[in-house]
């Protein structure tokens, strides 16, 4: 019986209940000493002198590391922009300009961490200002297109969009609007330098320990062998932490010249601009429709901010190009350069808002044709992915349609605006589609069994609290042929075989292949060892004529014709003499020169609003979803859950607040950047539909931490709509806006 993708526990689950899970800022190390980030208060000008002779007299004072006497980098890394999307322009205090408010200025070290607070707060800084952008309707006046969205063009065409409009029974032209949004993980951003020698240990926060080994060694311009990167547990990312930041390196900058290992940890202000954030957007969306809901044109058109110094695009159009069959077609996105920090990837980048504005303006359409919303969408279905042209490995959208409609109750709706009530509560029900790309990443694993009859699998990926131990454990075992409790699965260090980033949902689909390779290669390795001993009741076996048993203790290796004759692979190992070993790379094909790859979902939400106080309430949420097989059904289903909370979020509360005047975010903190909390959450029904596709990966399995949050805030917008027929176009959905 296979172990994957049955619900099991958490394999670490212990270890986190228990407090054994060591998060970046909790290793235990050495003569450690504290450092904290000092930032700066204006948006735009430089640092003309950083007095810090009273931050000298605080007791236990190191280090105060400003531009004037920071460790200088080499020339040619001095901003680390090394390896884009990922490797992002620093400020490593190589220089006196300030790009954005709360930039990185200073780091101060003292003994202890209260101290270099105190330090840090009697900086005296004088600074020449400079005029600032930071009002998006001044920055949208003077736009440039980004050079590439992701890996595609940045604007597309086919077919004739006016001519397309034009021939539209049914047209809209109407904007939506998106906030800066930001992360918060629990975890604040950490990092641990400690130098050796020529030798960097980093126990840092990260989504990619693999990229802070390649791109801290490039800055510091040293070999990628003499850096480490740890990171066993990270207390959640959401994008922000794929990317390799400024205090990383600073960190270690700090540690060079103090002689000793260095602590720093964000504070949860520090949160707020350099470290990334998801950028407002505007998005203009056209389309048009024939009488029976054939669409004949379709326009996305996506404004948003990017910092002085460096480009970065939320990718919104690409969900367009590739959803709804549509004849004539534009899409185009352009940058607003604005005196903040560099934006980066966030749940979802692009199809998490794009998604927003694409089914809005699908529901608008439905209205303008007096249409059911779910039969448009029925209507311009396509197994072809109309962008590029390439049928879809798998598509289970239209199942997920169907269960998701019979479950929710969707046919019972009446569609006019303000129709349905509940006591003094308007009542709503929209819905929208999920989709988000399946993405493959070279992975490699290796894979040991032990003299106790155990085996280690080790891969230098990441586990962001989705269940990455767990699920890879799953896998191991069915692979080797062994009992669960015989696995161990070891990740969280660089110097581990390579694995991608932990980001674009790509983890399970790059990392699991690997997993499973390394597993079967290990069993037929003992194979091989059993099939050359004479001793062995497997002598001169060939593996088309050997089975495992995995019920057994420790799994053993038998003959299909003569089940009797049996090892157990313990016992081979220890003939052997010590362990056994190997290494096992998986790696993507042509496959997606051929197919057009992604997960698909259908989501419907029933909203109450008060017609007095425009509270909005979500009671229930129902999300189906075709995600090819499923790895673990309890982390799966919690993973989607996650994200449909989320997608709450994203319509109802966050938004990253700006002064206009200072560039800072006025509500930097927990208390004040507003996300969903338990008493706003209720019935949230997630089912699968069973879904194979031989063609993303050797299992099957399509990423899922960011399919979950699309669709949601469409789908929220539009039954606020039918709830009280306004349409709120800008989020987000505040009563503020249907008072």
């Amino acid at each position: 019986m296979s172990i994957t993708g049955a619900p099991i526990n958490r394999v670490d689950a212990w270890a986190k209940v228990s407090g054994a899970a060591r998060y970046s800022a909790e290793h235990p190390v050495a003569n450690v000493v504290h450092a904290v980030l000092v930032t700066s208060t204006i948006p735009s000008g430089r640092v003309l002198a950083i007095d810090d002779s009273a931050a000298r007299e605080v007791p236990g004072v190191l280090l105060v590391m400003t531009h004037e006497n920071a460790f200088r980098l080499p020339q040619k890394t001095k901003d680390g922009k090394l390896q884009p999307p990922i490797g992002r322009r620093l400020t490593l205090l190589q220089e006196d300009d300030i790009h954005y408010n709360n930039q990185p200025i200073a780091v101060v070290v003292a003994d202890t961490v209260e101290r270099a607070r105190e330090a840090g707060a009697r900086l005296r800084i004088e600074y020449e200002r400079k005029p600032a952008v930071l009002d998006f309707e001044q920055a949208r006046q003077a736009v440039h297109p980004p050079d590439k969205v992701l890996s595609e063009d940045t604007d597309t065409k086919r077919g004739d969009l006016h001519a397309g409009l034009l021939s539209g029974s049914a047209r809209i032209d109407v904007t939506y609007t998106t906030p800066i949004e930001h992360h918060n993980p629990l975890e604040t951003h950490a990092t641990i330098a400690e130098w050796q020698g020529d030798r960097l240990i980093l126990h840092d926060s990260t989504q990619y320990m693999k990229g802070v080994q390649s791109i801290v060694a490039n800055i510091f311009d040293i070999s990628p062998e003499n850096v480490t990167a740890i990171c066993p547990y990270v207390g959640g990312g959401f994008g922000c932490k794929g990317s390799v930041w400024s205090h990383v390196v600073l960190t270690a900058m700090a540690a060079k010249l103090v002689g000793r290992p260095v602590k720093l940890s964000l504070d949860r202000n520090q949160m707020f601009g350099p470290v990334g954030c998801r950028p407002n957007t505007e998005q203009r969306m056209r389309m048009a429709a024939l009488p029976d809901g054939r669409m004949t044109a379709s326009g996305h058109d996506t404004i948003a901010y990017t910092s002085m110094f460096e480009d970065w695009i939320e990718p919104c159009g690409l969900v367009t190009r590739m959803m709804y069959e549509s004849p004539n077609q534009e899409t185009s996105h352009r940058l607003a350069r604005m005196h903040l920090g560099t934006p980066t990837f966030m749940r979802a980048p692009g199809e998490a808002t794009g998604s927003y504005a694409l089914d809005c303006a699908m529901d608008e359409l439905a209205y303008e044709l007096h249409m059911d919303p779910l039969d448009l969408r029925l209507k311009n279905y396509t197994e072809r992915d109309p962008g590029k042209g390439l049928p879809f490995s798998s598509k289970s959208l239209r199942q997920c349609y169907e269960i998701g409609a019979e479950r929710f109750g969707w046919r019972d709706r009446n569609p006019q605006p303000r129709s349905m009530r509940r006591g003094n509560k308007l009542v709503g029900w929209g819905m929208a589609t999920a989709t988000y790309p399946t993405n493959r990443s070279p992975a490699e694993c290796a894979a040991t069994l032990l003299p106790d009859g155990t085996a280690l699998f080790r891969s230098g990926t990441q586990d962001l609290g989705t269940g990455t131990y767990t699920v890879m454990t799953q896998v191991a075992a069915d692979a080797l042929g062994v009992p669960l409790d015989r696995v161990r699965f070891e990740l969280g260090d660089s110097q581990m075989p390579d694995a991608p980033v932990s980001g674009g949902s790509m983890t399970v689909a790059s990392v699991a292949p690997a997993v499973q390779a390394a597993g079967t290669a290990l069993r037929l390795k003992l194979l091989g060892i059993a099939a050359a001993d004479e001793r062995s009741p497997l002598f001169g076996a060939t593996a088309d004529e050997v089975g495992v048993d995995a019920t057994s203790d420790g799994g053993e290796l038998y003959l299909l014709d003569a089940p009797t004759r049996r090892e157990g692979m313990q016992a081979i190992a220890a003939r052997h003499g010590g362990p056994v070993e190997v290494t096992a790379r998986a790696e993507p094909g042509d496959e997606k020169q051929r197919y057009s790859m992604h997960a698909f979902g259908a989501v419907f939400v029933e909203v109450t609003v008060d017609e007095d106080l425009g509270e909005i309430r979500v009671p229930r949420v129902v999300g189906v979803y075709g995600v090819g097989k499923l790895m673990n059904e309890k982390t799966g289903y919690s993973q989607l859950m996650g994200g449909i909370v989320w997608g709450v979020g994203l319509a109802l509360f966050e938004e990253t607040l700006i002064d206009k005047r200072a560039g800072r975010a006025v509500n930097g903190n927990l208390a004040e950047y507003h996300v969903p909390t338990n008493a706003d959450i209720q019935s949230i029904d997630v089912q699968i539909v069973d879904e194979d596709d031989p063609h993303v990966n050797p299992l099957g399995a399509k990423g899922i931490g960011e399919i979950g949050i699309t669709g949601v805030g469409a789908a929220i917008a539009n039954a606020v709509f039918h709830a009280t027929g306004k349409r709120v176009r800008d989020l987000p959905i505040t009563l503020d806006k249907l008072l």
